[in-house]
């Protein structure tokens, strides 16, 4: 992914860097990493074979967004489920997704992360969990967007393998077997899985979630997961709903039936967190799990509010997520941002949750969740991987603090991204998409997957 060229970004408005002491007043980016910090409005020792002019402009690292459905664009704010908690949305919806093919796959997943990237997101890892006759190969289909567009993604084989009849919530033509889960869990990690710095595509293990996976898959995976060095990932206590069926279906809460089934480590990374007790929370931070804040679409199934600085004070790490954009209904991580601040405003006050607070967990923080040392930050060494803001909208007038401004002011839309030192995103667009054809034909999957 890296860019030969030698790029000064010069006198940037503001610079949201690990260090606040010394504001930076220009980067230099070379074979598709950050080369130099400058500061005092200092020019670069060498020649740069480009100059871009970021005066007026806010700089973060690009957003990583650690937990998305991408096919759920395709069902977004559907009547039938628009006022369900999660046990009857999923119920409803169900019978729909099953009905995804490749085509739809690939439309829903360039739609989802075309969005996340003008939102200034550079890196999503992806839960993909279906699989219905005549789309085995769903990830692949996900790898090629993902070299279309330039990104970097974490693309989980997820799996269903408990359905109805056995006393999961998933109709039982959704489920696959344990055999073909693992086999091309395998195949996968094999032909895509990156391990150096800088890499693109990376493979993790998803069992979907409590209520529609079997114990024996999730114990495979994590065994699968340990001998070739991947991470896991699942649902983890979204909702009371999930604790009384952990309760009635394996005798124990989903903390302990996390450990039980060897996941309870700093491989794993799990969706929403929320329905922790204090032992628990303190569990999970001594064993390193990260947790993936999910405001927007635990507000609007009602599920709750994660509590993060609980879990950040016992050593979880915590990152934000999108979630799917049927839960959701978007993927933008500045808005994801935003939302984050507000709701965790209401559990913890307005002193300790600030805009700061809540663009580490958007970066560093998620880049943690992922295993990451190589994104999320802007310092030397590490990949350009920047999202670019501009000020100049209505929203912003009268603002006077530019970080501030953009969580408070709702920023939606960058207006420059990089990603591995590469122009993903010019004034608004991302280059090389043809943006109102995509969705036109989007548009058509969509109403044709609801009407079946």
């Amino acid at each position: 992914m890296s860019a030969e060229q030698r790029i000064w970004i010069k006198s940037p408005l503001f610079v949201f860097a690990p260090d606040q002491s010394q504001p930076v007043t220009g980067l230099v980016i070379n074979k598709g990493k950050i080369e130099t910090l400058l500061f005092n409005h200092d020019a670069p020792e060498s020649p740069c074979d480009e100059v871009f002019d970021a005066s007026g402009l806010v700089i973060l690292p690009g957003l990583i967004n650690t937990h998305h459905h991408f096919y759920q664009t395709l069902t977004r704010a559907w009547a039938p489920v628009v006022n369900e908690p999660l046990f009857p949305w999923l119920k409803t919806l169900y019978p729909v997704w099953a009905r995804l093919t490749p085509d739809a796959l690939h439309l829903a997943t360039q739609v989802a992360m075309a969005e996340l990237l003008l939102s200034g997101c550079t890196t999503a890892a992806d839960h993909h969990y279906l699989f219905p006759q005549g789309l085995d190969n769903a990830i692949d289909v996900q790898v090629d967007v993902v070299r279309q567009l330039g990104m970097r993604a974490m693309l989980t084989r997820g799996s269903m393998s408990l359905g109805e009849k056995d006393g999961g919530l998933p109709p039982q033509h959704t489920v696959q077997t344990g055999e073909a889960i693992i086999r091309d869990s395998e195949r996968l990690i094999s032909q895509y899985h990156e391990r150096e710095a800088g890499a693109q595509i990376q493979i993790a293990l998803a069992p979907c979630s409590p209520f529609s996976v079997t114990r024996e898959i999730m114990q495979e995976s994590a065994q699968l997961a340990k001998r070739e060095d991947v991470r896991l990932h699942t649902h983890l206590a979204e909702t009371l709903d999930e604790e009384d069926f952990c309760l009635q279906t394996f005798g124990m809460r989903t903390v302990d039936y996390l450990e039980s089934v060897g996941w309870l480590n700093d491989r794993t990374w799990l969706a929403h967190g929320i329905h922790f007790n204090e032992e628990e929370i303190a569990r999970l931070g001594a064993a390193g799990t990260g947790i993936c804040h999910c405001p927007v679409s635990n507000m609007r199934l009602a599920s709750g509010i994660c509590p993060t600085l609980d879990l950040i004070e016992a050593g979880a790490p915590i990152g934000l997520g999108v979630d799917g954009s049927a839960s959701n209904d978007a993927s933008n991580m500045m808005y994801e941002a935003r939302q984050a601040l507000y709701l965790q405003r209401l559990k913890y006050g307005a002193e300790k949750i600030t805009p700061e607070v809540v663009l580490r967990w958007a970066t560093e923080g998620s880049a943690s969740v992922l295993g990451r040392t190589d994104i999320g930050a802007i310092a030397e060494g590490m990949q350009a991987d920047l999202a670019m803001f501009s000020l100049d909208d209505i929203r912003f007038s009268g603002s006077h603090d530019p970080l501030a401004a953009l969580i408070l002011c709702g920023a939606e839309k960058a207006e420059h991204v990089m990603v591995g030192g590469q122009w993903r995103v010019s004034h608004g667009q991302i280059n090389g998409l043809d943006l109102p054809a995509l969705l036109a034909r989007h548009r058509t999957a969509a109403s044709k997957l609801i009407a079946g």
